[in-house]
């Protein structure tokens, strides 16, 4: 078959109440090559810097997503994209009072072993 029609996506737990419908990746497809995934991160959500082996794009659909990648502070905000390089030092946050919804693309896919989270 040409195409994989994604119909119901994998619901990936993850701690603080953020939500993560994985489109295409190890968990639902399989697919090691590139993740896709819409995630939802409440306000207060936040996780521990990570030097990840992928890049890893965001393309805000709604709120906003503090970044700190290299030393520097970014504001992602509806309608922004980013491209965070495989083996920068980031962190991704949600300090803000409103929901912060977007799609994140990681290639190769997503893997706990290779996002090198610190403290883990």
């Amino acid at each position: 078959m040409g195409y994989i029609h994604q119909k119901n996506p994998t619901i990936i737990p993850v701690p603080g109440n953020k939500t993560i419908e994985e489109h295409f990746g190890i968990p639902s497809t399989n697919t090691n090559d590139i993740s896709i995934a819409h995630m939802i991160a409440p306000p207060g959500w936040g996780e521990p810097f990570q030097t990840p082996n992928f890049d890893e794009w965001t393309l805000m659909v709604r709120g906003k997503k503090q970044i700190e990648v290299d030393g520097e502070t970014l504001i992602l905000s509806a309608g922004e994209s980013i491209l965070i390089k495989k083996g920068s030092r980031v962190r991704y946050s949600n300090p803000f009072t409103e929901d912060a919804e977007y799609w994140s693309l990681c290639k190769p896919a997503f893997t706990l072993e290779a996002v090198n989270r610190e403290g883990d």
